[in-house]
């Protein structure tokens, strides 16, 4: 086990390296001069001298690159041209929102699509089967944008159970931060719902079909027991993959959510520093979902070798 994990997180590090250069690069490759994005108004042949001197903009690329790695190692990823405030503060006070708007959708999307999924497989060709497809197509089906308008109008106005905007963290008032993230959550996890519904539906299918179910039946088993014990574990390898893959969407996709229900997360921060032209934050906050995306295929991969240990035991070959 802690070779397997010693070679993938090695690999998780040369991805997260090439990764920064390939941030860097596209970055430095974005139409304009940061330099004069930098000087604001200001932007006479001297003050435009003095902005690269400090940001350090007439260095060679290179040294550029070595001066960012070796800053972005120790946490410090600049600062911000629009605020004038370090980067990681904005990204630190950002990203716990869509963190906690992530894992909401996540808990949803397992919540239901594991259910709906295991239900349709176990009862195939019935009503209940018919029923959980027609809401994955739905799922699938509505844009996000118009499922977040439809939920503010029915659930937050006609309905004011859940409130329409703002954010409230968790620790000031775990009530009030609930009513502000159910939504949200529901309309980011809704897609994914019904991508894991129809994932596992497919998976439950083959391991119902299989020689270790029958012979499971055959020995008396309860039918809890085959279902859950037997036919949904197996099938977890698919629903893990999936789920691994939809997650890091999850992070990027919150971008329209946020902005529907003005949440300052991630999102409405990349937007911000997309259209001010905010170079630096646009950089710490591409490298960070780069990161997360490369954390969680780490952590799928972990995920698998204790689902199946044959998995482990290949990797450590």
């Amino acid at each position: 086990m802690t070779k397997y994990l010693l070679q993938r997180l090695g690999q998780s590090l040369i991805t997260l390296f090439l990764v920064s250069v390939v941030v860097f690069a596209g970055i430095r490759a974005l139409p304009g001069d940061p330099a004069i994005a930098l000087a604001g108004e200001e932007r006479s042949p001297k003050a435009l001298a003095a902005v690269r001197a400090a940001y350090g903009l007439d260095d060679n690329l290179v040294v550029q690159y070595g001066r960012f790695l070796g800053h972005a190692l120790t946490g410090d990823l600049g600062t911000s041209a629009r605020t004038g405030l370090p980067v990681s503060s904005a990204i630190g006070e950002a990203l716990p929102v869509t963190l906690e708007l992530a894992a909401l959708s996540l808990l949803f999307a397992v919540v239901v699509g594991i259910g709906a999924g295991v239900v349709a497989a176990v009862r195939r060709g019935r009503v209940e089967e018919w029923l959980a497809n027609g809401i994955a197509l739905l799922g699938l089906s509505i844009p996000t944008f118009w499922l977040g308008i439809v939920l503010v109008l029915a659930f937050a106005i006609a309905l004011p159970v859940f409130a329409a905007s703002g954010f409230v963290p968790f620790a000031s008032d775990p009530l009030d931060n609930l009513r502000r993230m159910v939504l949200p959550a529901i309309v980011l996890g809704s897609g994914l719902a019904a991508v894991v519904m129809r994932q596992t539906r497919a998976a439950m299918l083959d391991s119902l079909s299989a020689d270790y179910v029958r012979t499971a039946r055959a020995k008396g088993l309860a039918r809890r027991q085959i279902i859950g014990g037997h036919a949904l574990r197996n099938s977890l390898v698919t629903v893990v993959t999936v789920l691994g893959l939809q997650l890091g969407h999850l992070i990027s996709g919150a971008v329209v959510t946020e902005q529907i229900f003005v949440l300052p997360g991630f999102g409405k921060l990349t937007i911000d520093s997309v259209f001010t032209r905010d170079y630096a934050v646009l950089q710490g906050v591409v490298l960070c979902t780069s990161a997360a995306y490369i954390l969680i295929n780490l952590l799928v991969d972990l995920v698998y070798s204790v689902i199946d240990p044959r998995i482990r035991l290949g990797g450590a070959r």
